[in-house]
């Protein structure tokens, strides 16, 4: 029988995200992780938008910039293919904006998917 080569992402979205062969993050930990980051979707996401087929962008709470730039960095180390940016936008919201490469573009399909799913919750 064939191993899965994608992680999936539970209930919200029945999307992909991330293949097997790209992540680092041991197996028990990925439903925790996917739990960070649907809450911080859920607590602190005030929109989002699709820049391109490799990047989205979402406005988040500045309240929240902390705990998103914590939870990105440790996404990184173990999918090093993401590209994280911060940028301040005024006293009340940050943009992050998720890059990935063009043949992870179903990545991104998924977190979008999330998010909204997050915000109709």
């Amino acid at each position: 029988m064939a191993e899965p080569t994608e992680i999936r992402l539970g209930d919200l979205s029945g999307q992909s995200w991330v293949p097997v062969e790209a992540c680092a993050l041991p197996t028990a930990e990925q439903p925790l992780r996917v739990a960070e980051f649907d809450a911080l979707f859920r607590d602190a996401v005030r929109g989002m938008e699709r820049v391109s087929p490799t990047s989205l962008r979402l406005r988040i709470d500045a309240a929240a910039e902390a705990r998103a730039r914590e939870l990105t960095d440790r996404e990184s180390s173990c999918c090093s293919f993401f590209r994280f940016e911060f940028a301040a936008t005024g006293a009340d919201l940050v943009h992050l904006e998720i890059g990935v490469p063009d043949e992870r573009t179903e990545v991104l399909d998924a977190l979008a998917a999330r998010v909204q799913a997050a915000e109709t919750a």
